[in-house]
């Protein structure tokens, strides 16, 4: 058993994270940033559930950039070949789950 406190959660760098749990091939991640990460696609899907701060989830529809600001408590589910990227609005901290060894 764990009990982690998301708020307080740092990293050395930018999207450094704190593995929680992998399930079965299936990794947990809470990360920290102040900085977006890079455009890319998973080869899993993908959930991202801002724990604390802001970001602005770029990603693409049909060749179309779109752009929605998650707020903490807001989830973003890529599927399988969803390009996207995200922008933190200052610090966040946010919970990643995905296939293991995705990007």
């Amino acid at each position: 058993m764990n009990i982690i406190c998301s708020k307080t959660f740092t990293a050395d760098r930018a999207w450094g994270s704190l593995n929680i749990a992998n399930m079965n091939g299936t990794t947990v991640k809470l990360h920290w940033t102040d900085k977006p990460y890079q455009w890319h696609v998973n080869d899993g899907e993908e959930v991202f559930a801002v724990m604390d701060g802001m970001v602005a989830m770029h990603y693409r529809v049909s060749g179309k950039e779109e752009v929605v600001l998650l707020n903490a408590g807001d989830i973003f589910y890529a599927d399988v070949g969803t390009e996207h990227v995200a922008h933190p609005q200052g610090e966040a901290r946010i919970l990643v789950i995905e296939k293991e060894g995705c990007v």
